[in-house]
């Protein structure tokens, strides 16, 4: 042992774990007064919103939530699920926040595979969520959010409990727990992997609180912004922004549904500065009619990921006065990991040949430690000439810690030492990635994934199908939808409407192809299906 390694230990004073509940303790400490969360005619400041998170903390932990426990939401962006990023992980538990557009199937399959003791849900998702509880294997406490700005016509009471009157048990002085170590887990993610059943990303303390920090620096958030919840917080934890809005004393504006006459309402009310979203979201905006849109006061600042955008509608946003940053990432690396970081020499590019940069997935993030474009098999770096395919390797503090009860897609994943995205890409010379397949399997359809294994697997369950196959098809609404090509049974006819209904009857609306065409598949030698085949035909 050398000298710096004598006497020069970790101790209580000079070693804390990190975690991002200290930004809002920080916050409330610094700025109590500030508004801090604003929706519809609530309005916290960061004393509330502390208060609040610590209350339901404490209640929790009375109804016996404690380290290692799962706490499930089903909600819309409002207070609740923004609370609960900060109060579940007060009791030492870890939490699951559930994508409000899934099927009762799934739903279930979700909370008995994560062992949920508590599911928090909108009173709005009563249809599916009663269906799912029906089946459940394991007893669960159920606390309602009873949401006045609900569409009151599809809500209805799920549970004994309601998220006001429960946070009210709480105690605010409950001594909440910091993580005992950073490595300790802070949130669960299910994301719709190549097979059918989704599989749980786990999160740690430590990446959630440098995914803030690299968020900041790589897009330059000032203090003070006013940032506008168009990303799903149930999305990889809103893309990490709940718990990056608070170490800025940024103001977190909820918007429960997408609705553009909304955001520009919102936009305008409260000088947003900031807000991520799908590119479909931003061809809604570019696409609303005069009626629905304000004129900006300000530039603001956007964020793209979730499908690859075209490049077209970076003018259009721009021209409303939208300055959009693409960025790149998945579940499992705690969302955005790189970003088109715009180099000055560009600025003299037409406009067209800059849009195609912007394009780009681009860099990696300052919090990211390795971003490569690899030969899967040789795990070597394929040429920067901006035409070998490979796929984006990934590595970093900003990786998942693994999959939830799945030690080998744990395995598979992280094999040879780096992420593997399943996304397929390009290196161009100036060390840019550019995507240019998805991973075979994944269709993503206005920002979410499908699973196409899933739906093959809904239609092989119908009697007149033999064979089903279901990839990508383009869309200009969507991005991509799914399509599937069927071989039929001999001698039992069916009709692309059956099909469709068929798929109703069990699969979440947007995982129901939009359109079936039959024919006889082309296989390898083996009997395999080529996908690459049928995606030629789009």
């Amino acid at each position: 042992m050398g000298h710096y390694d004598t006497n020069l230990d970790k101790n209580n004073a000079n070693y804390v774990p990190l975690t991002p509940l200290t930004f809002l303790k920080r916050a409330k400490e610094i700025y109590p007064n500030y508004e801090a969360v604003v929706y519809e005619d609530r309005k916290y400041t960061w004393d509330q919103v502390y208060k609040r998170t610590v209350k339901f903390a404490s209640a929790l932990n009375k109804i016996g939530v404690g380290k290692g426990d799962t706490v499930s939401f089903l909600a819309f962006n409002t207070p609740e699920i923004f609370e609960g990023h900060y109060s579940v992980p007060m009791t030492g538990a870890v939490l699951n926040t559930i994508n409000i557009r899934l099927d009762a199937k799934t739903i279930a399959y979700i909370l008995d595979h994560s062992e949920a003791k508590v599911l928090v849900v909108d009173r709005q998702l009563h249809v599916e969520v009663k269906k799912a509880l029906s089946s459940l294997k394991n007893k669960i406490i159920i606390i309602d959010i009873n949401d006045k700005f609900a569409d009151q016509a599809k809500c209805e009471k799920i549970g004994e409990l309601e998220y006001e009157s429960f946070l009210n048990t709480g105690d605010e002085n409950y001594d909440w727990k910091m993580p005992e170590d950073e490595w300790q887990a802070i949130s669960l993610s299910y994301t719709s992997g190549t097979t059918g059943n989704p599989k749980g990303v786990v999160y740690h303390h430590r990446g959630s609180y440098l995914m803030s920090t690299g968020s900041a620096v790589a897009w330059n958030m000032p203090n003070r912004l006013n940032f506008l919840t168009i990303v799903p917080m149930f999305h990889c934890n809103g893309w990490g922004y709940p718990w990056t809005i608070p170490m800025l004393n940024g103001r977190t504006i909820c918007l429960r549904n997408i609705d553009i006459k909304k955001i520009f309402e919102l936009i305008d009310k409260y000088d947003v500065t900031h807000f991520g979203g799908a590119p479909i979201v931003l061809n809604m905006i570019t696409g609303a009619p005069e009626t629905d849109r304000k004129k900006l006061k300000r530039k603001v600042y956007v964020l793209t990921a979730g499908a690859p955008p075209p490049s077209i509608i970076f003018k259009k946003m721009n021209e409303l006065g939208f300055e959009v940053m693409h960025v790149y990432g998945l579940t499992e690396t705690y969302g955005h990991v790189t970003q088109c970081a715009w180099n000055d020499a560009w600025n003299e590019f037409d406009e067209e040949k800059q849009n195609e940069i912007k394009a780009r997935q681009g860099v990696r993030y300052p919090n990211t430690e390795g971003i490569a474009v690899m030969n899967p098999e040789t795990m070597t770096e394929v040429p920067k000439d901006g035409k070998t395919i490979g796929e984006i390797m990934i590595k970093g503090n900003i990786v998942m810690k693994g999959y939830f009860k799945d030690k080998d897609a744990t395995s598979k994943a992280m094999d040879g030492g780096w992420f593997h995205s399943g996304d397929l890409a390009v290196m161009h010379p100036d060390g840019y990635v550019k995507i240019q397949d998805r991973s075979k399997d994944i269709i993503i359809s206005g920002g979410e994934n499908i699973s196409s294994i899933e739906i093959e697997n809904t239609l092989a369950k119908h009697p007149s199908v033999s064979i089903a196959a279901v990839v990508a098809k383009p869309d200009e609404k969507w991005g991509e939808v799914p399509c599937a090509f069927i071989e039929m049974v001999k001698d039992k006819p069916v009709t692309e409407k059956d099909l469709i209904s068929f798929c109703k009857e069990t699969l979440a609306g947007f995982k129901v192809p939009k359109q079936v065409i039959f024919c006889d598949l082309p296989k390898t030698s083996t009997g395999k299906i080529q996908k690459f085949e049928l995606r030629k035909k789009f």
